[in-house]
């Protein structure tokens, strides 16, 4: 097991640590490997103790090192995305699968354009964008959204629903907050299946990207589901 590291930390387990973290997240671009925790590390580190429902502190103790080096199991079959007259969105959210941040001081302009959909409309990448995603979304199909950069103010648009494919999902965690995913611990995405322990959500920012992402149960609380009002 290593020894315990942090933001500021230096040496040859720093180095193991950073590959390890590019084996696990397939970051892109990938972290350089030269034994400095620096703050890509630090934001890496995060992203994995969200992933793994862990403590999210940035901190490498026993039980992040024990999930790092742990054998990785087969990954789960991600649900095929469906398009369907009633969630005609879909297929605009599908086309938009992998469009991912650029580190550094350049921004995706397609993430811009996200933004530029809501009031706040960030001029950066790294701005949490999972709800300019699912307004920008939205827009292409014709629906209006909320038109805020906050998770939550989906929870007062539309209607209530249940877990229908397409449905605008809410979900929570508390250790989610102030990380890369999430300012609030909130995150918004579009679902693309509900099972008994996870919500699979279509949505930005998940892992930096659009993706399909799997939300355990175990961890994310439901704040509802929610549909355009007729």
């Amino acid at each position: 097991m290593g020894s315990v590291l942090k933001l500021g930390s230096k040496g040859d387990e720093v180095k193991q640590l950073q590959k390890l973290l590019n084996e696990k997240l397939k970051i892109t671009p990938k972290l350089s490997e030269d034994g400095d925790f620096g703050k890509r590390t630090d934001a890496a580190v995060k992203q994995f103790q969200i992933a793994k429902n862990l403590g999210v502190d940035g901190v490498v103790g026993p039980k992040t090192w024990e999930a790092l080096t742990s054998v990785a199991t087969a990954p789960k079959p991600s649900p095929q995305v469906v398009a369907t007259d009633s969630a005609p969105w879909m297929e605009y959210a599908k086309r938009e699968i992998d469009q991912t941040e650029i580190p550094g001081k350049k921004h995706n302009p397609k993430i811009l354009a996200y933004h530029a959909t809501t009031t706040l409309k960030a001029s950066d990448d790294e701005t949490p964008w999972c709800s300019s995603f699912v307004n920008w979304v939205l827009l292409q199909a014709n629906v209006a959204g909320t038109s805020a950069a906050r998770a939550i103010s989906w929870m007062q648009w539309g209607k209530s629903c249940g877990p229908i494919g397409g449905a605008i999902t809410v979900i929570y965690n508390a250790k989610a907050a102030n990380s890369a995913l999430s300012s609030s611990g909130n995150h918004v995405g579009f679902l693309v299946q509900e099972t008994a322990t996870h919500y699979v959500l279509l949505g930005g920012n998940q892992s930096d990207k659009v993706k399909v992402s799997f939300f355990p149960k175990s961890s994310w609380m439901l704040r509802g589901y929610r549909w355009p009002k007729e």
